[in-house]
């Protein structure tokens, strides 16, 4: 686990093959002026399951860096719900990756979705 992980208080809740699960309870210092959840804190938390995802594949990935990233905020995450991003892969090449992911709220409710492009450096074979 990464100390950003540790700061922000992320847990992987599950990984498997081109996927990861990845969840994060935002405490009040992650809010923004009108109290709901800091966008950027909701990005991070899609960023790092899509780089986790990626780290499901073989031969494996030893280091992501996202260079694009988009992410759609669909409704206002709460302080203090769980968040939770389920992230995949939509194609792994040599050097580049690229992933999907939703961040839900409370009862599956979708907050966000996002996609991502990654740089990725494999093991040598």
């Amino acid at each position: 686990m990464s100390p950003a992980w540790r700061w922000l208080g992320m847990v992987l809740i599950e990984s498997a093959e081109g996927s990861a699960v990845v969840q994060m309870t935002p405490s009040a210092d992650m809010a923004n002026h009108a109290g709901f959840v800091h966008g950027g804190m909701i990005s991070t938390l899609a960023d790092s399951a899509m780089g986790r995802s990626l780290r499901t594949i073989r031969p494996a990935v030893v280091r992501t860096m996202s260079f694009d990233l988009k992410l759609s905020f669909i409704s206002a995450a709460k302080v203090g719900e769980a968040l939770r991003a389920t992230a995949h892969i939509v194609h792994a090449g040599r050097r580049t990756a690229v992933a999907e992911c939703r961040v839900e709220g409370s009862g599956g409710r979708l907050v966000a979705t996002a996609s991502g492009t990654f740089a990725i450096t494999r093991e040598k074979e």
